[in-house]
């Protein structure tokens, strides 16, 4: 009698274990996939590009459609009123001022019902470090804490250099992934490597 009720016992205790890790199972695939409705951010730079050349479409909007493509999420494309069509020897120097000064230029439209949107991808090229600055005016217009934010650069070495430290600066109550950088000659030949990246996060 007391082997059969020590076995009852054990059997209850495994029982419980194993729904237990079931439980937790169910609920991280949930975090995965209910990711909301999705916002695409971005700023993008055509005309003269390091290694690239000059370009009708700029590297980041190429990936920012992809990511449109596979989420379905609506897309903002954050386009500074001041103008960056110059050689790109020209370009580096205004960046740097930029950057230096702590600039925040003007940007044209708006994104309507912000406070739908649960998840939001952040993109941009590299410059100076981290995102243009204009992208930080966005920033400054936008509160985006309480979502789940994504950068994503395009580069030419720099990787995603501090664009994730300062999304989470200026963000400190979001949830920001780690992020995802491709070359920008890589994002001009292939999608495949951001399709890679989007299948990891569920989409």
């Amino acid at each position: 009698m007391k082997v059969r009720k020590i076995f009852m016992m054990l059997a209850g205790i495994l029982l419980s274990l194993s729904c237990s890790g079931n439980q937790k199972k169910d609920i991280k695939n949930e975090q995965v996939m209910n990711k909301g409705k999705v916002l695409i951010v971005f700023f993008s730079h055509a005309g003269e590009n390091y290694s690239v050349g000059n370009v009708k479409v700029g590297n980041t909007m190429l990936v920012a459609d992809e990511i449109q493509k596979l989420t379905g999420g609506d897309m903002f494309e954050v386009v500074a009123e001041k103008s960056y069509d110059m050689p790109y020897n020209e370009l580096i120097k205004v960046a740097q001022e930029e950057a230096n000064q702590n600039e925040k230029p003007a940007f044209k439209g708006e994104v309507k019902n912000i406070n739908e949107y649960d998840t939001v991808f952040i993109g941009g090229p590299i410059w100076w470090g981290t995102y243009p600055q204009v992208m930080f005016s966005f920033f400054d217009k936008y509160d985006l804490n309480g979502k789940t934010l994504i950068p994503f650069t395009t580069h030419e070495g720099s990787g995603l250099a501090d664009c994730v430290e300062d999304v989470k600066k200026a963000y400190p109550k979001a949830n920001v992934l780690d992020g995802f950088a491709i070359y920008g000659h890589e994002a001009r030949k292939s999608m495949e490597k951001v399709d890679k990246w989007l299948k990891g996060l569920g989409y």
